[in-house]
């Protein structure tokens, strides 16, 4: 056995490296020491970070749900993505009661209280992303905030530089509703047969299916309220997808039209131009970005004369968001088949509060069908009758705001086509909204169907005083006839209604 005195020289060796070693970097943090971490609901660390060359601190990437989202499951789970490889252990989460506690917390009256987990947080791709479970399913059309505390680290024991906290998501309102839609051939005619396959949030849903009729038509109900993806699929055809949301309780969705390809189509390049929705001039620097099925596949910006290109894309629809600051972002379908031109989309100016503005368009069809449509906007004049808003009595004015018809293609206008309305200030009252196909305006035959194959869709924004504006689809029924009601606006509730009603009259003083 050593004494003191004979290892006085070596024992300081002994201190010092030991010293280090239990110092470098601590998994100590405002929670504890490691072992505080099982308790708080984490699996053990899984080693000592080590400081090395790396000095950044890590960053949050994204989460899921997505920063103000709405119509989120409330069964959802919530995920967020760092910017590099984390020390597991200190990504931790409360498993206990709903106490605040642990590094990653979610909350719904701004952290006073925390959602209790079922586990401790799992770690994927690579110890970057990390995903929470809550222990019992989330209260419907309630906000939740997401928050990660700055006792997180990176393998390099480097950590997060402040609390991050996002707005939070939105799940859905209790209730249910319908999906319904029609798919058609590329030359317009109806497509039945096809399975159309319904999922929410990733999962599928009972009955997940429906197949079209001899009309090209399918409808599902009883859906639970949020956002949806239907694929379309048909042997010898390509499979489609489209997403859209059901809103509120009782509503009938009517999404967009589908025109399913025939799978011998090749990869080709889609082209277009994008304009101004209110001067029709070209703009030019706007991002593009093309999504098939949800999976990124290539980026573009428009030139000066505000044409884009996009080369060697595979066969089928793609989905284009634009991007350029001062303009709403906005999406469009584009498809590739060979090579297809005239692809066009107008885009909107921001707007102010209260201003709406409503965008009708219509694409290049073959055979062609939308030559010259029609904006018709009943405007409420305050005394009990209406003022009516298109090509002849192009605006109206109420002292210092306006309802204005800003664009209008005609039939010296090939298509694809647009035309666009403004509302200044949206005033008390009701205004309700039409398309009224011109170029068939002598035609009372129930049977005309120009209309209801010329794709047709209105674009509304709305701007009733939050950070950006409300956005609203409408795509044309399909059904014989040549006036279409689009929608009906309540100035005093602030609310759209639907109309999705087809008849052959023609447009008159009152709606």
């Amino acid at each position: 056995m050593y004494s003191f005195k004979k290892n006085k020289s070596f024992l300081p060796l002994v201190i010092i490296p030991l010293f280090l070693v239990m110092n470098n970097c601590s998994d100590r943090s405002e929670y504890g020491e490691a072992s505080d971490y099982v308790k708080l609901g984490a699996a053990a660390t899984t080693g000592a970070c080590t400081n090395g060359e790396d000095t950044t601190a890590p960053t949050v990437s994204s989460a899921s749900p997505t920063d103000n989202s709405t119509y989120n499951s409330v069964a959802a789970t919530v995920a967020v993505t760092f910017s590099e490889k984390m020390e597991t252990g200190t990504v931790t989460t409360n498993t206990s009661d709903t106490t605040c506690s642990g590094s990653f917390q979610l909350s719904s009256d701004n952290f006073t209280s925390c959602i209790k987990m079922s586990a401790a947080p799992v770690a994927s791709d690579n110890d970057t992303i990390f995903t929470i479970t809550p222990a019992s399913s989330l209260s419907a059309a309630t906000t939740y905030k997401t928050k990660i505390t700055t006792s997180v680290k990176d393998i390099s024991c480097n950590t997060l530089g402040s609390a991050y906290t996002y707005n939070g998501f939105t799940t859905s309102p209790s209730g249910s509703g319908t999906i319904q839609g029609s798919v058609k051939e590329a030359d317009g005619s109806a497509l039945s047969g096809v399975k159309v396959s319904f999922s929410i949030y990733g999962s599928t849903v009972t009955p997940d299916d429906t197949t079209t009729d001899s009309n090209g038509d399918y409808s599902l109900s009883s859906l639970g309220l949020g956002e949806y993806t239907l694929t379309y699929s048909k042997s010898d055809y390509l499979t489609e997808i489209q997403s859209d949301t059901l809103e509120t309780d009782g509503q009938t969705l009517t999404v967009g039209t589908i025109t399913q390809l025939l799978d011998n189509c090749t990869s080709g390049t889609i082209s277009g131009n994008i304009t101004d929705a209110v001067t029709g001039d070209n703009v030019s620097s706007v991002d593009l970005k093309a999504y098939k099925g949800g999976t990124y596949v290539k980026s573009t910006t428009t030139n000066n004369d505000g044409e884009y290109s996009f080369s060697n894309m595979n066969p089928g629809w793609h989905d284009v968001y634009s991007s350029k600051n001062g303009y709403i972002d906005e999406n469009f379908w584009a498809y590739s088949c060979g090579n297809q031109s005239g692809q066009d989309n107008s885009i909107s100016t921001t707007l102010g509060t209260d201003v709406m503005r409503i965008v009708l368009k219509w694409p290049k069809t073959n055979p062609e069908t939308g030559n010259d449509l029609d904006s018709n906007l009943y405007s409420p004049d305050g005394e009990g009758g209406w003022d009516r808003i298109y090509y002849s009595a192009p605006n109206k004015t109420y002292g210092t705001d306006t309802v204005k018809l800003d664009k209008d293609d005609d039939d010296d206008s090939a298509p694809p086509g647009d035309e666009t309305i403004t509302i200044s200030k949206v005033r008390s009252g009701t205004y309700i909204y039409q398309v009224h196909n011109w170029s068939d305006r002598s035609v009372t035959n129930a049977n005309k169907a120009n209309l209801k194959n010329s794709k047709a869709m209105v674009k509304v924004y709305f701007n009733d005083g939050g950070t950006c504006c409300t956005k609203k689809n409408y795509f044309v029924p399909n059904d014989n006839g040549t006036l279409w009601g689009v929608f009906t606006f309540n100035g005093d509730t602030r609310t759209f209604t639907a109309s999705d009603n087809m008849t052959t009259k023609n447009p008159g003083a009152d709606p």
